[in-house]
């Protein structure tokens, strides 16, 4: 089980004297995963616990708090996509005033080498750090030598077939509704969590009541209808169709996930769920009654079934 550390100050020995990964690490794509693998060499080379350093909000949401959403996971499914990697531990560091006002080399003195106490570092070519980003790898890799901790720098990764391994690259997956792509690059489906809260109840009018959950800082996909796979805080996971968007027949002042759940008959209101995007089947379209709308959703309810089958 990774266990999650929130400070770099004041530690117990115990939760020093690891070897790490450090970066923001948003998604956990297969292109991190290439430099956790680098720092995991090290910690059993070492016989060091195994870390990941990272931010918690993510650095650009500070510089950039009136940005459109964009992130790719919450720091709960980052520990669990952490977990099956083999990490021990997530230093998910306060990226507050203090921190963004450090430079390159009192982030590597203070936070690294003091205060977590580092063995090695594993980071990726395009790592920066510090006030204004002057801190580079190789520079990093100076400042270890003087401070007494290794780094290793990590070639950018790419799929064999020439696939951008970024979240970058994932976002602009999602935005274009290829959540093919997006999964190949992720190593998994892109899915959003969070609290079932209570909608407007249109759906229960025509039998199609819906798990509805707010996208909060997520990134926007291509707004429209998904086949998915929801995890229930039991440990059911249920098939299902979902509206991603503003439905433009109601207007909704905000983007909501609203999930029908095959074959499920429940109380999920307050309760935390997970949703994977598998497929986008359509885009967002207006109906001229509810008559015509019910049409379609059986219909995308058929299209979601035959994706989501087997083989």
């Amino acid at each position: 089980m990774v266990e999650v550390v929130t400070d770099w100050r004041g530690l117990p020995d115990r939760l020093t004297g690891a070897a790490v990964a450090i970066g923001a690490f948003d998604g956990v794509h297969r292109g991190h995963q290439a430099v956790i693998a680098t720092a995991r060499e090290a910690a059993r080379s070492l016989g060091a616990p195994l870390g990941v350093v990272s931010f918690d909000p993510h650095p650009r949401r500070w510089f950039q708090p009136d940005a459109a959403p964009f992130r790719l996971m919450s720091p709960a499914q980052m520990v669990r996509a952490l977990g099956p990697l083999g990490v021990d531990r997530l230093y998910l560091l306060p990226f507050d005033a203090d921190m963004a006002a450090m430079s390159d080399e009192d982030f590597a003195r203070e936070v690294l080498a003091r205060g977590l106490r580092i063995r090695h570092a594993a980071v990726g070519f395009d790592f920066t750090y510090g006030k204004g980003r002057t801190g580079s790898p190789e520079g990093l890799r100076r400042q270890g030598e003087t401070l007494g901790f290794g780094v290793a720098v990590c070639d950018r990764v790419d799929d064999p077939d020439g696939l951008k391994l970024s979240s970058s690259a994932v976002r602009e997956a999602l935005k274009a509704g290829d959540m093919t792509r997006a999964a190949a690059i992720l190593g998994r489906p892109f899915a959003i969590e969070g609290e079932v809260v209570h909608g407007d109840k249109r759906g229960r009018t025509i039998g199609v009541p819906t798990a509805n959950v707010r996208l909060g800082d997520y990134m926007r996909p291509a707004f429209g209808i998904y086949a998915t796979r929801t995890r229930l805080p039991d440990g059911r996971v249920l098939d299902g169709v979902a509206s991603l968007g503003v439905r433009p027949m109601y207007a909704l002042d905000e983007p909501l996930l609203e999930v029908w759940l095959f074959d499920f008959d429940g109380d999920l209101y307050g309760q935390t769920v997970e949703t994977d995007l598998i497929a986008f089947l359509r885009g967002e379209e207006t109906f001229a009654d509810l008559d015509a709308l019910k049409r379609q959703i059986d219909a995308d309810a058929a299209a979601a079934r035959a994706a989501l089958a087997p083989g």
